[in-house]
């Protein structure tokens, strides 16, 4: 029984510990392996990183703000070595956990890296495990572009590896990953310009949304350039970058160019072809409603089935597996659609649902859209007023909301409790008979005209 399992997840992020974790409560012996540290992208260079980043850079704000509130505050500087030692301190302290978490739940922890052997047996720095049930969870990395110097530049990985904080940056990318970190290292004072490719960032985002955060960050001093495509990285004796792109333009003395341009499954080393499993040319596994790959017996959950790459969704899903598999619920699965998300950018944008676009592509003349745009109270005794902006996009004749659209200050705040109305088919009409919270930013999502 030593090397036997009922389930062995492979990849101790959000998506394998859930699942593992799921399953050990309904008694099935479960293993993760893991070769790095516990917690995945998420806890250690993602979400959690970040957040305190964005912390951060909100505190930065705010002491700018003091003066509008009469206060008289000298700020003598970021300690950049300081916040990351904390950080990384507090990260740390999660791994320690992880690792008591899987003890408390008697899942074992398979130390190295996962390739299967045949379908339900995998190899493990050359130990073998099988099991009935196995599940990849083994996430992405980030991708790089195939340009001459690009070894110059860093990844989101890499920045959270920074010790020190860069004073001329290039963020090359137009998802969210991009936005946040161009926010937050303006935010802390670093000079930064934002390359994108095409006219605008967010792309599959409410066009509200994206114009709305791209005027705030112009405002706020972010250099964005469009329609850029770099085509070489030199890299000169003092180490400054200088980036060549396309059309002529040359763009140069960047101390750090971080590439932002998406994620690539980590599936390449997994040996899927000895299980037999399905996997497209970019790394994705294709899975049903159910998180089954075309193989009986495995299964891929999180950001490698290509699916909403967000954490709370593969912890969502691999708990369902788990309850599928092990508790006798043969229909429980995630149901993608309506997923909340919020991108921690300088303003937060919070959103669910379809965009207006969407919505009106899939129901055309049925679409009526509410939308405000104003300052926030907080910022009327400030000197920088950002606006905050919403938009309700509502279906049919009873008006069901279908789309929630906030950018703003709290919006990451306020979004989940409006995305449990809308998952629950709230109207229109719904939302007005709600009392408002006076005075808030959120009650013009209830008071809307």
């Amino acid at each position: 029984m030593g090397n036997s399992f009922d389930l062995i997840a492979i990849g101790a992020g959000s998506g394998g510990i859930s699942v593992a974790e799921r399953a050990a409560q309904y008694g099935a012996r479960c293993a993760v392996v893991e070769h790095s540290k516990l917690g995945g992208t998420c806890v250690n260079v993602g979400c959690v990183p970040k957040k305190v980043m964005w912390n951060a850079a909100s505190v930065a704000h705010a002491l700018q703000d003091a003066t509008g509130y009469g206060f008289d505050v000298a700020v003598k500087g970021l300690d950049w070595e300081t916040l990351v030692e904390k950080r990384e301190r507090y990260i740390s302290g999660i791994n320690d956990w992880y690792g008591t978490y899987l003890k408390d739940f008697n899942i074992e922890l398979l130390r190295g890296k996962a390739r299967f052997a045949e379908p339900h047996c995998i190899e493990v720095d050359g130990e073998r495990y099988s099991a009935d049930h196995i599940v990849v969870a083994t996430g992405g990395f980030p991708a790089v572009p195939d340009v001459p110097g690009a070894e110059h530049g860093i990844t989101s990985d890499g920045f959270f590896a920074l010790q020190t904080q860069p004073r001329r940056v290039a963020v090359v990318g137009a998802g969210y990953i991009a936005v946040e970190l161009a926010g937050l290292l303006n935010c802390l004072g670093s000079e930064v310009t934002m390359l994108l490719r095409r006219d605008h960032f967010l792309g599959s985002f409410d066009v509200m949304l994206r114009e709305h955060l791209m005027e705030e960050m112009l405002n706020s001093g972010v250099n964005i350039m469009p329609q850029v495509n770099i085509e070489r990285v030199d890299r000169s004796d003092d180490g400054s970058l200088t980036l060549h792109c396309q059309s002529g333009v040359t763009l140069k003395n960047f101390d750090t160019l971080i590439w932002a341009i998406g994620r690539t499954p980590a599936t390449a080393d997994l040996n899927l072809a000895a299980a037999g499993v399905e996997v497209r040319d970019d790394g994705v596994i294709p899975t049903d409603e159910f998180q089954n790959t075309n193989v009986p017996g495995i299964y891929a959950v999180g950001d490698i089935t290509g699916r909403a790459p967000l954490t709370p969704v593969a912890i969502a899903a691999a708990r369902r597996l788990g309850d599928r598999l092990f508790n006798n619920q043969p229909e429980r699965r995630l149901e993608y659609e309506n997923i909340p998300t919020v991108v921690f950018s300088h303003p937060p944008i919070g959103t669910v649902g379809l965009s207006e676009d969407e919505a009106r592509a899939m129901h055309g003349d049925a679409v009526k859209v509410y939308s405000t745009q104003f300052t926030n109270m907080y910022h009327v005794l400030t000197e920088h007023k950002p606006q905050t902006a919403m938009k309700l996009v509502t279906v049919g004749a009873e008006e069901r909301v279908v789309g929630c659209h906030i950018i703003g200050l709290g919006a990451d705040e306020m979004l989940q409790g409006f995305a449990v109305a809308i998952k629950m088919g709230a109207t229109k009409t719904q939302f007005d008979n709600t009392v408002a919270i006076h005075p808030s930013s959120a009650e013009e999502l209830v008071t809307m005209r």
